[in-house]
């Protein structure tokens, strides 16, 4: 099943800066070879549902391999059944593009 997700995690009790976790995700999105969008509070990704999902696991699991103790994750999920729609097309359908 094809699956859209707008990823946001946030790793507890490492101080403020998270640029070095997320850069790590980022990293392990690319390896799984996924589309995705780095946004200001979150990123969205999209591709298979096992693929996707093997994804935020392996995140989950480098995020705390780096030192943090906690992770605090919200993840918006959107799948259809009708038809194959990226993200870039549901922004293209409002923007009028």
């Amino acid at each position: 099943m094809w699956v859209s997700i707008d990823l946001c995690l946030v790793p507890i009790g490492v101080g403020v800066s998270l640029s070095p976790y997320i850069k790590s995700c980022l990293s392990i999105i690319e390896e799984h070879k996924l589309e995705y969008e780095l946004g200001p509070n979150g990123t969205a990704i999209e591709g298979e549902w096992d693929q996707v999902f093997e994804c935020v696991k392996k995140c989950h699991e480098a995020v705390h391999s780096k030192g943090a103790p906690r992770i605090y994750t919200t993840l918006k999920v959107n799948t259809r059944t009708d038809k194959k729609q990226l993200f870039k097309e549901k922004v293209e359908s409002v923007r009028g593009s």
